[in-house]
């Protein structure tokens, strides 16, 4: 199993993979692989939207915003579960397993929210382009952006507090990161009403943003059912298609995680549920939202070749 240099009472043991030993080196490949095109691919994002004049537009805001979201989400817990497939330390402290369950689940609501301000960017830019520029100005943008990372920062903190308020028996968690419905698993005494309280703060930052974003979804094809160019609409709607399908990886796994009973909760399968939202979403939302946009490309030539002439 690894070293273990604490007490139990002070850490904890990451299960991860050790249950199929011969599935571990695979996985170490592919997801080394998919976390070295993350952070290579977010970090051209960031690094685009603020060298390109061009994209300094409300969308590419928050695509930058996403794309910082991804690169810490994916960090918090992906280095553990590389270390922990190579079998080297199994072990996290107590301490460190509440620091990556608060952070955890801070970036992840915070994403959940940021993707209903872009859907709100995407409606009034498709629904409303004559105003669009009035709507999303930049102290909107800036107020929006801000609000997301506050309310998923909010919310992780009550769950968090109230997954800490719990007695907890036992030291191994049958997963490869300190998940909450893994974590609640340990609790000596009865979750149901604890359940209940994270139950509702939930459907507020799951389930709510998933309404909003497929009411803004609706607006937008009516919108583009009246174009009248099929190529325009085929466009949109391969773009809008695309969008969406993010948007179902994302929060499908998230509600098979957080919106089901404890008791109900496979942790084996919760594992790999979990391999698609901190492994596979981070890597789709830069080639989906950015990388196969034209004005990202022409950014992106831009640079090259002005470092291609200064040098």
């Amino acid at each position: 199993m690894g070293s273990f240099n604490t007490s139990f009472e002070d850490a904890f043991i990451l299960v991860g993979f050790s249950d199929w030993p011969q599935l571990e080196p695979i996985l170490f490949v592919f997801i080394l692989i998919f976390y070295s095109l993350t952070l290579f691919g977010n970090t051209i994002i960031i690094a685009l939207s603020w060298l390109d004049l061009r994209l300094h537009t409300p969308m590419y805001f928050f695509l930058s915003h996403l794309s910082l979201l991804d690169l810490c989400f994916t960090t918090s817990t992906v280095p553990q579960l590389l270390i922990n497939l190579c079998g080297v330390d199994r072990t996290i402290t107590r301490g460190g397993c509440v620091a990556q369950l608060f952070i955890y689940l801070a970036l992840g609501s915070t994403e959940c929210v940021l993707l209903v301000v872009m859907a709100f960017d995407r409606y009034a830019a498709v629904c409303r382009p004559l105003h669009y520029m009035a709507i999303m100005h930049p102290h909107l943008c800036q107020t929006l952006a801000v609000a997301s990372w506050g309310a998923g920062f909010v919310n992780s903190l009550i769950q968090t507090g109230l997954a800490m308020a719990m007695p907890l028996c036992g030291h191994q968690l049958n997963h490869f990161f300190c998940e909450m419905p893994v974590f609640l698993k340990l609790a000596c005494a009865d979750t149901e009403r604890t359940e209940a309280k994270m139950f509702v703060a939930r459907v507020i930052i799951v389930v709510v943003p998933v309404a909003l974003i497929l009411g803004s979804y609706v607006h937008i094809a009516h919108a583009v059912l009246r174009v009248k160019s099929m190529a325009g609409r085929r466009k949109a709607f391969g773009t809008c298609g695309c969008h969406l399908l993010v948007v179902f990886l994302f929060y499908g796994s998230a509600i098979y995680t957080y919106l089901q009973s404890i008791h109900n909760y496979s942790e084996s399968e919760g594992k790999f549920v979990a391999l698609f939202y901190t492994i596979i979403t981070p890597i789709l939302n830069p080639l989906i939202y950015t990388l196969r946009n034209k004005d990202v490309k022409g950014a992106l030539w831009k640079v090259l070749w002005r470092g291609r002439d200064s040098g």
